[in-house]
């Protein structure tokens, strides 16, 4: 048998759910599951997980996986009248067999693409006609890739709104040595205040209690520093404003079936979103958001952390 890695392998997953592995040569991985179009794994090439999925996540429909990078469509958590955080996260996805083409600057051939459309199901609680198209693909240095492309299919002339997140959930190894670069001085809402509008602080962001923030007008690139695990994870965004900061810590992990009491405290979720202002989308129209994960190691000692090389390099 040939030892020649596979890039791209359907096979069963968790309660026999079909999922997609996506393989680079150089040792990288990332599982994706048709079910919810959801990225469950993401290992560097040492086979480290960097995405966090709770050991209690239910592979079930209609529950969503609890971990991972959840897809939030067409409504982030209950920013509008829908179910929170949308449909897609817990819809089947199809395999897209002949996708439109797709500028891409990477030689990799570990990818894959996924298609959502509404079924009559669906249209009964969100009257529109769309097409959602996903590739999920790993760069030659194991950079993970998601790109959203969201179409208005609707023949009726009417127009759509939508809110929208990437809810990726990192793997951290311990939530109190952790700091998040790049939101510095930003406005963010509050959603444990009843979303109200303040002003971060000019240090980097530390966590000793529940963080629930949707930070507004984002860089394009974020950096999660972990100074256990001398790791940097970067966040590269585009087409995506806004970025959501979240751990549920002790209290509400515990209040949740699908997710361990301590578990909090090796997960961090930050999320390319867009938010604050809505997406519109006329007939025709296509939006796009795309993000890229990379990890990189990193010699920061503690208290001396210069994230702009991170920040302000390519």
């Amino acid at each position: 048998m040939s030892s020649e890695r596979v890039p791209v392998e359907l096979s069963k997953g968790v309660n026999g759910l079909e999922r997609i592995i996506l393989r680079e040569t150089r040792g990288s991985s990332a599982e994706v599951y048709l079910y919810g179009g959801h990225v469950t794994s993401w290992k560097n090439e040492h086979g480290e997980e960097l995405l966090f999925v709770s050991s209690k996540a239910l592979f079930k429909p209609p529950k969503a996986i609890r971990g991972g990078i959840p897809i939030c469509f067409p409504q982030f958590s209950n920013h509008g009248p829908l179910e929170p955080h949308g449909f897609a996260r817990n819809k089947l996805w199809s395999i897209d067999t002949d996708p439109p083409a797709f500028p891409t600057n990477s030689s990799s051939k570990a990818y894959i693409d996924l298609i959502l459309k509404p079924s009559e199901e669906d249209m009964k609680i969100w009257p529109h006609s769309y097409e959602f198209r996903l590739r999920v693909a790993l760069g030659p240095g194991g950079d993970l890739m998601l790109t959203s492309r969201i179409r208005n299919t609707n023949t009726d002339g009417k127009p759509f709104t939508f809110t929208f997140a990437y809810h990726t959930y990192f793997s951290v190894s311990d939530i109190s040595e952790v700091r998040v670069e790049g939101l510095e001085t930003l406005d963010y809402l509050d959603n444990l205040l009843n979303k109200q509008r303040f002003t971060e602080q000019g240090d980097a962001i530390t966590f000793e209690a529940e963080v629930d923030k949707i930070y507004l007008s984002t860089p394009t690139k974020i950096a999660i520093l972990d100074h256990e695990k001398k790791r940097t994870l970067v966040l590269r965004k585009d087409g995506l404003p806004d970025a959501v900061v979240w751990n549920p810590w002790d209290k509400k992990a515990k209040a949740m079936a699908d997710f361990g009491d301590d578990e909090y405290k090796h997960m961090l979720c930050v999320e390319a979103a867009a938010i604050e202002k809505p997406i519109t989308l006329k007939p025709g129209e296509e939006w796009r958001g795309r993000q890229e994960l990379s990890a990189v190691p990193s010699s920061y000692c503690s208290g001396q952390l210069d994230p702009r090389r991170v920040l302000q390099g390519s």
